[in-house]
């Protein structure tokens, strides 16, 4: 099994591509639901990834509802500003799946509202003027704290 972490209509290319690389290096599985901001071979999100495209474990899906249906079972928490608990309080397991939605939005209201318990935020300051820390720099925090907690499995 594998952590995955889940874009939900990712809009800058870059971001892709930095997350694709980090999937890649840490045998992690990125899942991507469309609508995409962009084409999945935007030159962009090809040179933020490098070659590390090869090694990723992709996984792209129609739409939000075919992917929620396809992992009903899975375990899955839901990156927000306004996450209930903080993603260090969590005790993360192998397969669990990390959502994160669009850059401008986060994840639809409607989602998060009907998982509020696996709600998860990143503490940042209060300052009402900073909405939120850049999407791949987010995950790569969650990510490296479930995998620390999992005692960074197949990885030196």
């Amino acid at each position: 099994m594998a952590l995955h972490i889940v874009f939900v209509e990712p809009e800058i290319p870059p971001n892709t591509g930095n997350i694709a690389r980090t999937c890649a290096a840490t045998d992690s599985v990125l899942h991507l639901v469309e609508p995409l901001g962009f084409h999945i071979d935007d030159r962009a999100v090809r040179r933020a990834g490098l070659d590390y495209w090869p090694y990723v474990k992709l996984q792209v899906h129609p739409d939000l509802e075919s992917f929620m249906d396809e992992y009903r079972e899975n375990r899955m928490f839901f990156a927000t500003t306004r996450g209930g608990s903080l993603y260090t309080e969590v005790a993360y397991r192998d397969g669990d799946m990390l959502l994160f939605g669009r850059e401008t939005r986060g994840l639809p209201r409607e989602l998060l509202e009907s998982h509020r318990e696996q709600t998860i935020r990143i503490p940042m300051s209060e300052n009402t003027r900073l909405r939120s820390l850049n999407l791949a720099n987010s995950a790569n925090i969650i990510l490296f704290e479930a995998l620390r907690q999992l005692g960074f499995p197949g990885l030196k």
